[in-house]
């Protein structure tokens, strides 16, 4: 008999900005996994605090930077600042905002 893992729902959104609770950046949400995505190697490199790797995890354009992140949902909260995100790539995947939420570029096929 097989035991069903919780399932935990994402509490950020593609779109929503964000701030990390340790390192205080600023960033918008670009992509989210519902778990952790990337490989063991990095999570022993990167991951200092160890958070869990069946949360969710999120990629996220760091604002004023040209580098993006990857973090754990635990280390975000969301940013209600109302303040822009300036990234290089912002353009490339939101079209613009709209009720406090970035818009996400409609990907063609």
């Amino acid at each position: 008999m097989t035991q069903d893992r919780p399932t935990h729902e994402a509490k950020f959104r593609v779109g929503q900005v964000v701030r990390h609770r340790i390192f205080d950046y600023r960033g918008v949400v670009y992509d989210a996994d519902p778990e952790f995505g990337l490989t063991g190697e990095w999570y022993e490199q990167m991951a200092r605090s160890r958070p869990p790797k069946d949360e969710p995890w999120y990629h996220v354009l760091v604002d004023g930077a040209v580098h993006t992140t990857y973090v754990a949902e635990r280390n975000l909260e969301g940013d209600e600042t109302g303040d822009p995100i300036l990234h290089p790539a912002l353009d490339v995947h939101f079209s613009g905002r709209s009720g406090g939420l970035y818009v996400r570029r409609a990907r063609a096929n």
